[in-house]
């Protein structure tokens, strides 16, 4: 079965014109109605880089999960996580951690060697206040930077998470370079060398690429899937022209032609991507 990750926060998180609190809490709601695995609602990191993000506290008092579906915050350092873990609703904290020495001081201000710091941190506060850790491996297909990048590399990170424990592992594709083959070697190696870790994607794509990136990772045993409806959002850290996540709906589509059992409801999943209309394109 596979696991749809909806990331409506990645979404909103770029958004040029601010999201109303009120806005955000209608939507999130609709989306824990449609039955995904984990939604991505929000983040607990500093208001001044990611000023939409800064009402991430009062948003969640307003949600009311309901089914299977499990609440993600993405954190960027301790304070944020001491910040998410004190939240029961939330079940995951994600953390961005680039093997892009460029890309981890431009997203977080932290060299890798500090960030592993924090991960290591972190991962003790999860465990501590049950919850699980997400480890987003950023720039983890390549970057733009010119950063030392290969196989052997993220291979070497994804043993140490092992060694700390994660559980989960998400590889991002935060610039939107990753190409099928590199896909396929990343996810063939890892998956069987790491039982114990649930490795997803995280697929930043243009409209005519996506389908080749997600067959690439599928077809070597990737079941986790991060999307946001419509295909909104990418990484403002990033660079100016940003691609976008893969479409939610694409993901969909990909299931019905794989004749793959969709694990979240068609109907509402419509109805969801319609409020996102008028939310975010109007």
């Amino acid at each position: 079965m596979l696991k749809f990750i909806e990331c409506p926060r990645d979404a909103m998180q770029g958004w040029p014109t601010q999201i109303s609190t009120a806005d955000k809490v209608r939507y999130l709601n609709v989306l824990l109605d449609v039955g995904f695995d984990t939604l991505d609602f929000g983040s607990f990191v500093s208001a001044k880089a990611i000023p939409q993000m800064a009402d991430t506290a009062e948003v969640l008092k307003g949600l009311q999960p309901a089914g299977k579906t499990k609440l993600l915050a993405i954190v960027a350092n301790v304070r944020g996580a001491e910040d998410a873990v004190s939240h029961d609703a939330i079940h995951y904290l994600g953390f961005p951690f680039s093997i892009s020495e460029t890309f981890q001081l431009r997203n977080t201000n932290k060299t890798i060697a500090e960030a592993l710091e924090q991960v290591q941190t972190i991962q003790e506060l999860c465990v501590k206040n049950s919850k699980q850790l997400v480890i987003y491996i950023s720039m983890g297909f390549g970057n733009p930077y010119g950063d030392p990048y290969d196989a052997g590399t993220v291979l070497y990170w994804a043993n140490t998470f092992a060694e700390l424990e994660v559980p989960v592992v998400s590889l991002a594709d935060t610039v939107g370079v990753a190409q099928p083959a590199g896909i396929a070697e990343l996810f063939s190696k890892l998956i069987p060398a790491y039982p114990e870790i649930e490795f997803g994607a995280h697929f930043h794509s243009t409209p005519q690429t996506w389908e080749e990136k997600i067959a690439a990772a599928y077809d070597n045993g990737c079941r986790r899937f991060d999307s946001a409806i419509r295909g909104i959002g990418g990484c403002p850290m990033a660079q100016d022209d940003l691609v976008g996540n893969i479409a939610t709906e694409n993901l969909a589509a990909f299931c019905h032609t794989r004749k793959i059992a969709l694990p979240v409801n068609e109907e509402k999943l419509m109805a969801a991507a319609l409020l996102a209309d008028q939310i975010f394109l109007h």
